[in-house]
Order: C-alpha cells, then structure tokens, then sequence
C-alpha cells in the first residue's frame, strides 16, 4: 500500500482490491481524507494586519474614483506617435498639465488683458442681447474662484497639482477661467476686435480648447458665468459657440426635397400595427405645421442638473444621444453584421442621404420595396477634426467617464463606410462629407487613422447594421439594384433604354401590320 500525505489529507493507494464485495479490480484507489487539526492554524503577522489595514483605508480612495476628474490621455492613445500632436495644445494652456512652456507663454499676456476685460460691463443689442454682462470688479470675481478651490482641486490627482501652492493654484484656475468665457463671449458676439489677437490665433484657441489635458473644471466657468451674465444663460453661450464651429448642412434640394423627406420618414415608419402610430403621426403633423423642433431635445430640457466636468463632456454631450446606445448589441445577440463601403452599399440598392440633425448618433435606415436609404449625420471636415475626435474618443476610455463610447463607435461605424476616395466622394456628393481638409484621400486616410486599435460598443447602430445586413441578403433586392446599375446608372442608359424599347415597339408593330396585310393578300374578303 502506496500513501501519500498534503496537510490534512491522506490518500491511500490499494491495488486489487475493492470496496464493493470481494470484486478484484485492478488499479484501483482508495482515497481516505482525515481533517487537519486547527493547531497547526496560520497566524496573521504585523504587517500583515498592517497591509489589510491599508487596503480597508482604500475604500476612500476607490469611492472617489467615481468622480470625473480632469485627466490625461492614456497611455495607449498617447503610445501612437503620428497622434502625439494632436493631444498637445499649440497656442494656449489651460490648467497644469501644459502650464509652463515656453512655446505657449506668448499667450500668458493675452490671459491678463481678457481677465481684465471681463470685468467691465458689456452691452449686446438685437437677438444676442441675452449676452450683455455686468460690471464686475476682479476683487469679488478673484474672491468668487478662490472659495470654490476645495472642490476645484478635488477634479484633479494629488500628482497633477503638488508642484503648485494653492495660491499659485487659485491664480491659473482664475486667469484661465477669465480667459476661456471672455473668448466664448466675443466669438459668440462676433466681437473679435476685443480679443486682439491674430486670426489663426483665435482659430488655434477653438482647437486647443477641446483637448483632454487641457481643461478647466466646469466649476470656475460656472462662477464667473454667474457673476457676469443675467438669468443663467451661460450654458445657452456655450452651446452656441459649439454649434458656430461647423457649417449649416447644405440645403441644396430645396423645400421640394425637404416635403418629400418628411413623407419618407413617415410612412417609412408608419405601420397599422406599430404601437407607436399615433405618435408618429403626431410628429408628422408638428414638422409640416411647425417646423423642426430646437437642436435641445427632451430628454437633455427634463435632465437632472448636473455640472458637466469641462468643455469636452459638453462637446461630447452635444454631439452624441447616450441612450441610443442602451440595447441591442452584435456579439451579446450571437448575430454578425458584416462592413461594407460606401460604394458597395450603393451597388446594393442603397442610397446616401443627409440627416437634419448634427448629432453623430442620429443614423437612420430606411427600407423601400427594392431599395434603401442610409440617413447620416452631416460633419465637416477640416484641420482640426482630427485632434478633436481623438481627444473625445481618449476621455471616452478614461476610467471614469460613461461607458457608452458614442464617439469611438462613430468613428469604427463611418470607417467602415470609407476605405477608399470614391466612398469619399459619394458621401460628399450626398452633403453627408463637408470636406474643408484636402483631397478625398486625405479624408479616407483620416477615418482610417482615426479607427486604429478602436472597439465599439456593440449597442451602437446595432438596428442600423441589422438592416444593412437584412438587405444585403436579399438576392432579389441585390440583382435588381445590380441590373439597374448595370443599366440604369446614368441619364443617358435610361433614354437609350426607353428608345430601344420604342424601336422594338415599332419593330413589333411593323411585324403584326406586315402579318395582317400578308393574311389579308392570301385570303381576300369575298362580297
């Protein structure tokens, strides 16, 4: 008999013999286990009790990694050496991360003049008289920042701020706060000439505003907002000045186009059984009597009041509806949903059309008989699109931001539209792509840079890629839509069509009335 022992258990090997009967079998075991005696019971040492002590004091610690905080980009996103610029601002710092260099100090005067400014009264005539702001001495707005320091330092880590006093601190948190509301206040009220500076200047400013290291807590906007504007408008000025940043969607096709997409829209939609008919019809009636509602939806006027962190969560927020991204999802419903380009959607059966709404997270599918229509927000593309959706996509994967990553799923959803120049050119044929960039393929490569290393979130678009999908394996709706590219893709084809079928039309009659004199040669009436 073989026996091995391990703290508390034996194991016993009996070869030959079992424990049912006199039975023989060989190679079997019989194992026997014996409780360890709680004698020989480990002991926590001192710095154990030392080391757990520690790990209960953390529970503080990790709670307050609930609260947003104003954060770097990580490691992952800043390790891509051909974005490195992107995240670093090129004419102004805001806050300590970029506090300091020398290629930014010119600025640091300007931060002076507009503090200044600020204080002096403003009046603002016509629709943007809102605007006006009161007289306000830099003693009482100074003493209004410094009382909120507490909280202000607490949207940072302990190891962004050690190299700053608190009076140090409570300076560049003023100076900075003075400098971004009075930029806002004169773009907004197209006042440049307070701001003296240089034109691209202030377009650097617009950028570098909306860069994730290079943020102010909303907290010290608030207060001076507070102070300077009436009826607590400040936020109505921010959003403003978001929304000026991009081009109104071109409106080439006129009301014409604009009737014939609400009819489409509604009756796309529109379905006896749906529980949502009435209120569908309801919105129907509203556009055609009203107009479109304000870019400020429902949910967002009935929200809870919640300061936002910065400038780039109120971006993200303008730019991006979370709860489109609440259910669903690819790999969580064991479907897949193949990309396709632009072009070899179109080769499909379907069709591009701008949507009304900015908001990159308004994408429609609308399903015809033999075709379909992909509605997409419209963006314009310009020098700075780059750095602003990589900043988005960076705070999205900071860890305590929401997990909805709106942004990064938009960009993994147009990438998957453009591979090439001519998916570029399609959708910039349709008014979707406002490219201010350059040439097709710059803006190709830019969502394909902009792509790299992403992971979506499988919510996103799902019902969008669903019907895609559905389409795509409808060999019927694809032969039709490949014949009538085949022959039908220009003007030109479908006269040539319709003229070959008036030729065969008169061949075939020339035939019959040949046939009919013929018949009547052979066989004469008889009187």
């Amino acid at each position: 008999m073989d026996k091995l022992s391990s703290k508390g258990t034996m194991f016993t090997k009996e070869e030959g013999r079992s424990i049912r009967g006199d039975e023989i079998f060989p190679d079997e075991y019989l194992i026997t286990i014996r409780q360890a005696s709680n004698s020989n019971s480990h002991e926590i040492s001192e710095n154990e009790r030392q080391w757990l002590t520690s790990l209960e004091k953390s529970r503080a610690y990790l709670d307050s990694l609930q609260n947003p905080k104003i954060q770097k980009v990580p490691k992952m996103h800043r390790d891509i050496e051909s974005n490195l610029r992107c995240y670093e601002p090129l004419v102004v710092s805001i806050g300590p991360f970029h506090h300091g260099k020398p290629e930014l100090q010119p600025m640091e005067k300007y931060k002076k003049l507009l503090a200044i400014q600020l204080t002096d009264e403003k009046r603002v005539e016509g629709d943007l008289s809102w605007l006006s702001t009161n007289s306000v001495s830099l003693d009482e707005l100074y003493r209004k920042v410094k009382d909120i320091m507490p909280v202000v330092k607490e949207c940072y880590a302990e190891e962004s701020i050690k190299d700053h006093n608190d009076e140090e601190f409570a300076q560049m948190m003023f100076l900075d706060g003075c400098f971004i509301f009075q930029y806002l206040h004169c773009i907004v009220t197209s006042n440049y000439k307070d701001l003296k500076m240089k034109s691209h200047d202030i377009a650097f400013i617009r950028r570098d505003l909306f860069l994730l290291e290079n943020q102010l807590p909303f907290e010290v906007l608030d207060v001076l907002m507070s102070c300077k504007l009436k009826n607590n408008v400040g936020m109505k000025m921010i959003t403003t000045f978001i929304s000026s940043a991009h081009t109104k969607p071109s409106q080439r096709q006129g009301c014409i186009q604009s009737i014939k997409d609400v009819f489409v829209d509604f009756f796309s939609d529109l379905r006896p059984e749906s529980p949502t008919c009435s209120e569908k019809a309801m919105n129907f009636l509203s556009k055609i009597c009203a107009g479109e509602r304000s870019a400020l939806s429902k949910e967002e006027s009935t929200k809870k009041t919640r300061l936002p962190a910065h400038l780039l969560e109120i971006l993200k927020t303008n730019l991006i509806n979370t709860k489109a991204f609440t259910e669903g999802g690819c790999y969580l419903r064991g479907e897949w949903c193949s990309y396709r380009s632009a072009m070899e959607l179109r080769r499909a059966g379907i069709r591009f059309r701008p949507g009304k709404s900015r908001r990159l997270s308004e994408v429609k599918f609308t399903s015809f008989h033999c075709s379909a229509l992909l509605t997409l927000p419209p963006i314009t593309i310009d020098d700075s699109t780059k750095s602003q959706f990589l900043n988005l996509v960076a705070y999205e994967a900071c860890p305590d931001t929401p997990d909805d990553f709106g942004i990064t799923s938009y960009v993994s959803f147009m990438d998957s539209l453009i591979d090439h120049a001519e998916d570029v050119k399609e959708l910039r044929s349709k008014g979707i792509l406002l490219n201010f960039l350059g040439s097709d393929k710059e803006v190709a490569d830019l969502f394909n840079e902009l792509a790299r290393d992403l992971v979506p979130n499988p919510h996103a678009f799902v019902d969008v890629k669903d019907k895609i999908e559905k389409h795509y394996n409808s060999k019927g709706k694809i032969w039709i839509a490949e014949w009538n590219n085949t022959h039908f893709h220009t003007p030109w084809t479908v006269f040539a069509f319709i003229a070959a079928l008036f030729v065969i039309g008169l061949q075939v009659t020339d035939t019959f009335l040949a046939g009919i004199q013929t018949f009547y040669a052979v066989h004469p009436k008889k009187n």
